[in-house]
């Protein structure tokens, strides 16, 4: 029986200030780049170094489900998958990813209310 690993301690650190970001998002841009921010912090310091996540490593993905994508230049790293499979991350970036596409959505069907944002 393999040991399961928990990183919430890190979610809910992180969470207030992902909150506060979406919040703060005036485009779907924004969106997609406070979403990799929030991963990329998540996982780098989930991996503790043994893995380094960048920016282009992780995106937010509107087409496709589950709406994230990890570069497999770093999934197919023999560090990445013992973690991964054995702890709660996917479930926490799954967390992430929908209230991203929350706003995501709500910012795509709204585009006046950006605009105006913006014009401000």
């Amino acid at each position: 029986m393999t040991r399961q690993i928990s990183f919430t301690k890190i979610e809910k650190e992180l969470l207030p200030r992902y909150r506060q970001k979406m919040g703060a998002a005036e485009s779907t841009e924004d969106v997609k780049k406070f979403f990799v921010y929030i991963v990329m912090e998540l996982l780098n310091r989930a991996y503790d170094d043994k893995i380094r996540f960048e920016y282009n490593h992780i995106c937010l993905d509107p087409a496709n489900s589950p709406h994230f994508c990890i570069d497999t230049s770093v999934t197919s790293l023999n560090d990445f998958t013992p973690v991964w499979d054995n702890s709660d991350l996917s479930h926490i970036v799954s967390r992430f990813t929908d209230t991203a596409m929350n706003h995501y959505t709500h910012l795509s069907k709204n585009p006046a209310k950006t605009e105006a944002k913006i014009r401000m």
